[in-house]
């Protein structure tokens, strides 16, 4: 073997080398232990604007799936988490399941806890006007009406409601 043709294929040698760690680093690893009979599974679509997330999801599940049958289990899922694709992050998913056996209860009572995405927080202030009794024992008609609009304003009593208590505060007085 000469010396040019000995540089030709420690090239192409070299080149297949990239090429397979290329691959080995593309893919994906499987089911991971993270406790006994406990796995994830974690997947990134990086097609970006290209890519099918849900494929993706149903893919790491179908996945999970066929590793359960080669062990004779089921799987069951435990949690999943799904984050979409936005700029300058590709769509993932993780998927942790266990092992059953086929005839437990468990794997027939089978399904993925639900959990939101996302949680919204209402938070509300609430004013509440104390003020000592009156001396005369007769209520303030000011204070009376005031309170009865906020009644109505949070729509606690309706119009007819706000209209004949009004008129008996304005009675009173």
């Amino acid at each position: 073997m000469d010396e040019k043709e000995f540089g030709r294929s420690a090239r192409k040698a070299l080149a297949v080398c990239a090429a397979a760690l290329a691959l080995a680093a593309c893919a994906n690893p499987g089911p991971v232990q993270v406790a006994p009979d406990t796995y994830l599974i974690s997947r990134t679509d990086k097609g970006g604007v290209f890519g099918n997330a849900s494929a993706m999801k149903a893919s790491v599940i179908a996945d999970a799936d066929a590793f359960a049958r080669s062990r004779g289990k089921v799987a069951v899922p435990v949690s999943s988490k799904e984050h979409p694709m936005h700029i300058g992050s590709f769509a993932s998913f993780d998927y942790q399941f266990r092992l059953v056996d086929p005839n437990s209860p468990e794997a027939r009572a089978a399904t993925m806890p639900n959990t939101p995405d996302r949680v919204s927080e209402q938070r509300t202030s609430v004013t509440v006007d104390v003020q000592q009794p009156q001396q005369q024992g007769k209520p303030d008609v000011y204070t009376e009406l005031m309170k009865l609009d906020d009644l109505r304003k949070r729509g606690i009593i309706t119009e007819e409601e706000f209209e004949a208590q009004k008129r008996k505060v304005l009675a009173g007085n």
